[in-house]
């Protein structure tokens, strides 16, 4: 039939691209408009070939063949199928599993069948070469279309080039038109580096919101056990020596996180509260001890302790806190019980989700949106989920509760953002590891966004 078809193989086109424009074959590197892509193909082909156009087939890998973001955007326009091969890793990288069988499937029976005059086929490898002949013996012209090299050199097989009817080669000019270098984004640290350090000892140091659990030694830094030093009559230096001898500030110390077993050796040297004791009067333990003829003997401390005394009188004694279930911590003394810390709270934790704001219609036009329009970018989707959320809220002066916990996010919301974000193919297991980078480019959109759209925002996200 008089019709031309366009066969595009993403790899190629997309890493070619890349490597023109970003110096760099990955092709993360570029942002593409699918929508000024598509267009610009069927234009060119059928002015190549002098028919109308009857389909473009993408090929392109995906892991498990699940379609990506982009993949979901190019299959609802027009004259556009997709077809996806597996994404595999290999020795330490991705490799395309079943692409080019797919390509000389399609490119045999589409010429078998007789179904178009022209084929384009948009690719530089030469496993192509035995569907292309197979495709000319049936009468149908191959064109091969190469995307300019960045070294000036051919980027096909050779075997490719000399087998094809026609060839042509896309331009810069032509690959700027639907191409564009992907901007670094600043608002997250990249992984490994000093600032990324810096980023989670600042979320792991920040306080919470609410009070310490009773029983729980405080958290003390430097420059705070300095100042308790002198107002009790201690010597209390404001410098420390450094390793090199010179003297470091104490308040420039980063905050010290303890461990189950720090407490645990701070818990050790704590006076145990006793039956004894606590019926001279002494501590905040309230203890009721029965004699039973078994020779146990139970002993009660009330919540300020939320902890348990052993004592033994004529046999073993059992505590058992008031304030309910408790966790058992190893240490070097021997087994310690200590209390469940009490989960923190945050401000926002009273603020409605996205999903208790949205209503059926708008949940429609959302899923729309995220198939057609966003790209899949983590920073990205960071910022349309935040946008969604403050505009369903209405008012958005009840945001302004969420500074006072930055970074973090409300649990519930913070829970609903990397669900959303698993949509798009983010969070998934790189490297056998979930991807640590995805998941704080996400939250940083997210801030970026309200900080946009609450009063106050852009100072405390600046700093």
């Amino acid at each position: 039939m008089d019709r031309c078809v366009v066969l595009v193989d993403a790899g190629y086109l997309l890493g070619a691209a890349a490597s023109l424009l970003a110096g760099d074959p990955s092709r993360s590197k570029v942002t593409v408009n699918h929508t000024a892509l598509i267009t610009a193909l069927r234009e060119r082909a059928e002015a190549e070939t002098g028919l109308p156009l009857l389909r473009i087939y993408w090929f392109d890998a995906a892991p498990d063949r699940r379609p990506m973001p982009e993949h979901r955007r190019l299959r609802v326009l027009p004259r556009v199928t997709v077809r996806l091969g597996a994404l595999t890793r290999a020795e330490g990288r991705w490799v395309q599993k079943g692409v080019d069988a797919a390509m000389h499937a399609e490119l045999s029976e589409l010429a078998r069948n007789r179904a178009c005059a022209d084929v384009v086929l948009i690719t530089g490898d030469g496993d192509l070469l035995p569907g292309m002949m197979t495709a000319k013996e049936h009468g149908v012209a191959v064109h091969l279309w190469a995307l300019q090299a960045a070294d000036g050199d051919f980027n096909q097989s050779e075997d490719l080039v000399g087998e094809a009817d026609e060839r042509r080669v896309l331009d810069r000019e032509w690959i700027e038109a639907s191409f564009s270098l992907r901007e670094t984004t600043t608002g997250y640290p990249a992984p490994g580096s000093g600032a990324a350090r810096h980023e989670i000892a600042k979320i792991l140091a920040a306080p919470p919101a609410g009070p310490l659990p009773a029983g729980v030694p405080p958290v003390v830094t430097p420059a705070v056990a300095a100042a308790a030093a002198a107002g009790s009559g201690g010597a209390a230096s404001p410098e420390e020596p450094a390793a090199d001898g010179r003297p470091q500030p104490a308040a420039a110390t980063l905050r010290v996180v303890p461990t189950p077993k720090d407490l645990a050796g701070r818990a050790s040297a704590v006076s145990p509260v006793t039956p004894i004791t606590a019926a001279n009067g002494h501590g905040h333990a309230q203890a009721h001890a029965g004699a039973h003829a078994n020779g146990h003997a139970n002993g009660q401390t009330n919540g300020q302790t939320n902890g348990q005394t052993n004592g033994q009188a004529n046999g073993h004694a059992n505590g058992h806190a008031a304030g309910g279930p408790v966790l058992r911590w190893s240490s070097d003394r021997g087994w310690v019980d200590r209390p469940a810390p009490e989960p923190s709270v945050c401000a926002g934790d009273g603020l409605p989700t996205l999903a208790q704001l949205t209503t059926a219609e708008q949940r429609w036009a959302d899923r729309e949106e995220d198939i057609t329009s966003i790209g899949g970018d983590a920073h990205e989707v960071g910022q349309v989920f935040a946008r969604r959320w403050s505009d369903r809220l209405g008012d958005v002066e009840k945001l302004t509760v969420l500074w006072p916990d930055y970074p973090r996010i409300p649990h519930r919301v913070d829970g609903e953002l990397l669900r959303y974000a698993a949509r798009f193919g983010l969070l998934a297991h790189k490297d056998d590891q979930i991807d640590e980078h995805d998941r704080y480019a996400i939250r940083a959109g997210f801030w970026k966004e309200l900080a946009t759209r609450v009063p106050g925002g852009s100072m405390v996200v600046d700093d």
